[in-house]
């Protein structure tokens, strides 16, 4: 129950039931780093817009089976929705404190979306090697997102690296790769809430300038063979384990 709700004691009916179903506020210190850290994004040029949240374990879009439980936008007008005025942002964080964002790449910006361990060993070779790598975000327990400039509009429209929007979880394990998130696609912002009690989180903030993505590519792409290999090799050996073969 929220921190207003004695203002409500005795009230009876409907009013007092939807007043007691209310989620409870966030605290005023933790909605004030919610909204600068949407802004700072903003400022950076990236547009975002609002997108669902955790309910428990569910998504609050209440589609049974969501494939993507509070990592999706929330209106299928997303692209165009998709804002860096600050006033509108304000707007939106005040009157949907429980609303993760999304920010719609291609325009300004790409996120190179990598497997968690991958990312990791991606990261700490750029930093040692001196390359400016610029944002980088946690997302739960599986994956790291580096935010990148966009290449434009190439020519050869076959560069694009379509980004599938809509995809089930339990596909993750055929894809272990890097998922170019460009035009038409977009990424989970921090800071976000995912079911399970994870999160989003900036590892390297949205201050840092954005790179060109070809700069951090082929560690990047190494980093997710090596990955894939070794998630490959580990199902063997599990396989292995679980089904030993009859002599």
């Amino acid at each position: 129950m929220g921190a207003d709700s004695g203002r409500y004691r005795g009230t009876e009916g409907r009013i007092s039931q939807w007043l007691r179903r209310r989620p409870k506020p966030q605290p005023e210190a933790e909605e004030a780093a919610r909204l600068a850290l949407l802004l700072a994004v903003a400022e950076a040029g990236m547009p975002i817009s609002p997108a669902a949240h955790p309910v428990g374990y569910r998504c609050s879009c209440e589609r049974v089976g969501c494939p993507t439980p509070a990592r999706h936008p929330v209106s299928f007008a997303w692209q165009t929705q998709s804002t860096t005025d600050s006033a509108q942002i304000e707007r939106w964080a005040a009157n949907q404190p429980l609303a993760n964002f999304i920010t719609a790449t291609g325009m300004i910006h790409d996120v190179l979306d990598v497997p968690l361990s991958a990312g990791r060993v991606a990261l700490e070779k750029l930093i040692a090697a001196g390359i400016d790598v610029g944002p980088v975000a946690q997302s739960g327990t599986d994956r790291m997102l580096f935010f990148t400039a966009t290449r434009g509009t190439p020519e050869d429209e076959d560069e694009w690296w379509p980004c599938e929007l809509d995809c089930h979880p339990e596909t993750m394990d055929e894809h272990p790769g890097l998922r170019w998130h460009c035009r038409g696609s977009y990424a989970l912002l921090p800071p976000a809430r995912l079911p399970g009690e994870l999160d989003v989180h900036w590892i390297r903030g949205p201050e840092n300038p954005l790179p060109d993505p070809l700069t951090l590519l082929e560690t990047l792409t190494d980093a997710c063979a090596q990955y894939a290999d070794t998630a490959d090799q580990s199902d063997l050996d599990h396989d292995s384990v679980a089904w030993p073969l009859s002599r």
